[in-house]
């Protein structure tokens, strides 16, 4: 059910964006769930895609519950040939895209980079560098044309910094380098594009989740003393607001920025 009655009483900011459209990819569950959320709250069309159709089901129901229209892709984003369809179905169910929040990620290798395969670094970065980059390349000519557009990156701190698998790390590291690259290109259009870069973020079927489930107590509570300074994992409300609001036009002089969504876990002073 669409929550956007939880801020009544509250002063809402008036983002501007009712009405645009928005293809939000990974979007049935976690960070792109809440994104689609947050920007279905300010009135928002939505397309998201995922992999598994009940998932998908269930979010698209959720965003319809706001009052905006909805498409729901079925899709496996690391396969090239998906991103026209998908771009081509969600424009057929929406409209134009003013939006594009590329989420879909993930990540394979092990600690030791020297041992993991190439194949595992291209597999990575087929998801999160290159579903993003042929996203983008879709949905920005449409922008020029109309003259307004907004791309948000769902990057990570360990683009940033040390932490997680050396794919990992590479493949995000790029997205924030490219995110950082087409913002100068595309700023004399009227299109804003960001990334954001989350810390540990727990949610049902993420890998925060599965970190917890897979060690004791006692590992879990040692992470969190020493990595996490709010004392807990992050959840994925704040990362959808973010989102929302770098698509909004009062972000509008916002281009190339890499924002932590972290409670303060990142190290680095930049």
């Amino acid at each position: 059910m669409c929550d956007v009655d939880r801020r009544m009483g509250e002063t809402i900011l008036d983002l501007g964006i009712k009405g645009r459209n928005a293809l939000v990819t990974g979007g049935s569950r976690g960070l792109g769930r809440q994104s689609a959320l947050a920007l279905a709250r300010e009135g928002v069309n939505v397309a998201i895609c995922a992999r598994g159709q009940d998932r998908l089901d269930e979010t698209a129901a959720e965003l319809r519950s706001c009052g905006v229209n909805v498409a729901a892709i079925n899709a496996d984003m690391s396969r090239p040939e998906s991103s026209a369809a998908v771009f081509a179905e969600a424009e057929s169910g929406i409209g134009p895209i003013d939006i594009l929040v590329n989420n879909v990620g993930g990540s394979l290798g092990t600690s030791d980079a020297l041992a993991t395969s190439e194949e595992d670094f291209q597999a990575v970065f087929d998801v999160n560098l290159w579903a993003s980059v042929r996203l983008m390349k879709l949905a920005a000519p449409g922008m020029r044309e109309r003259g307004w557009g907004r791309i948000v990156n769902i990057a990570s701190i360990w683009g940033r910094e040390y932490g997680g698998s050396a794919p990992y790390m590479a493949s995000k590291a790029s997205l924030i380098a490219v995110t950082k690259h087409l913002a100068m290109q595309l700023a004399p259009d009227g299109i804003c594009v960001n990334s954001i870069a989350p810390g540990s973020i727990e949610f049902p079927g993420g890998g925060w989740e599965r970190f917890r489930n897979s060690n004791s107590e006692e590992d879990v509570a040692e992470f969190i003393k020493w990595s996490l300074p709010a004392g807990k994992f992050g959840y994925p409300e704040p990362v959808g607001d973010t989102v929302a609001f770098l698509s909004s036009e009062n972000a509008s002089w916002i281009m190339g920025a890499c924002i932590n969504v972290d409670g303060g876990q990142s190290k680095s002073l930049f």
